[in-house]
């Protein structure tokens, strides 16, 4: 059995598209449905069905799902062992970040990872909580930052910080010297035109989940999935956003808002780094996990709070 032809299949059948395999893999699709073809051929059974949607696994392809994950994952360690014996890791890792995190922490963990491992490579992919733990899940990503994620049996979850979110408004001329406001009382925000992402966004979740304590509902002007057009729309005076600190201080321009915490009770979410707990990690994904909380912590802890322990 071909390796690169079993690894071809386990992309498509965990992407469910040929086309979107293809574009992972860095190779022309007739070449991939050829590749895989010729698995299907040799093994005597049909592996994927297409559909208008994309490719789905046949109950032979699942069973070699299953196998071609453990197969590929033991190649890995065995190259990942025989590096050793040059004195470095080479293995692969793929990192999912949210995107008010990916501005900030993209620059300083690549520099790190490659300080630390040079010889391994090292993804980084930006995306909605939702998305991540989708990749996490059918082996696109190894290890995703979450904002509030739920337990589930699938993925292992290592707390890392608890981060303040506050009440972010357009600054008004004049206001730059002006001492910041004192916190406002949540029972107050639900009363403000709040531009804010679409369900099931990790802060939209957290808002509603808040103020319902309090028999209240969130004053939703705007849905908008994307922090810089969030704040954009702040800045034009379109409503206020609920944000953390740092998503605020990275923003282009940080002087265009005018930040306010929040109160009685505060707003606080999570994160968390996440890894699968279906398969094993890699020698190099264990030494990427506190390389990559580490980083976190100097570049988002210090406008944040470590991770208090859930009563």
């Amino acid at each position: 059995m071909d390796l690169k032809q079993l690894e071809y299949f386990v992309r498509v059948a965990e992407l469910g598209s040929f086309t979107r395999a293809a574009h992972a893999l860095n190779i022309a699709q007739p070449a991939l449905s050829r590749q895989v073809r010729l698995l299907e051929v040799e093994l005597h059974q049909t592996l994927l069905v297409r559909n208008g949607r994309g490719a789905l696994p046949t109950e032979a392809g699942k069973l070699l799902l299953d196998h071609g994950r453990g197969i590929l994952h033991q190649v890995q360690r065995a190259r990942e062992d025989l590096g050793r014996i040059r004195g470095a890791l080479a293995g692969r890792v793929a990192i999912g970040l949210p995107p008010t995190l990916a501005r900030v922490l993209t620059v300083p963990l690549t520099r790190a990872f490659r300080q630390q491992l040079p010889e391994a490579h090292l993804t980084i992919t930006e995306g909605l909580s939702s998305a991540m733990q989708e990749g996490l899940l059918n082996g696109r990503l190894d290890v995703a930052l979450l904002y509030n994620a739920q337990p589930v049996p699938a993925l292992e979850l290592q707390p890392l910080l608890d981060e303040e979110l506050v009440l972010v408004q357009a600054r008004r001329p004049g206001l730059e010297e002006d001492p910041p406001p004192p916190p406002l009382p949540l029972a107050q925000v639900a009363t403000l035109p709040l531009v804010i992402p679409s369900r099931p966004n990790a802060i939209r979740m957290q808002v509603e989940m808040e103020l319902a304590g309090l028999g209240l509902r969130p004053n939703v002007a705007m849905e908008i999935d994307g922090v810089a057009a969030i704040l954009d729309l702040v800045a034009e005076g379109m409503g206020c956003a609920i944000l953390s600190r740092h998503a605020v201080a990275s923003s282009l321009r940080p002087s265009a808002y005018q930040v306010r915490a929040i109160g009685t009770p505060s707003l606080r979410t999570r994160l968390s780094m996440a890894t699968s707990s279906q398969r094993p990690a890699t020698l190099t994904q264990q030494a990427t996990l506190p390389l990559l909380a580490q980083v976190c912590a100097a570049v988002v802890g210090p406008q944040a709070g470590p991770a208090k322990a859930v009563p």
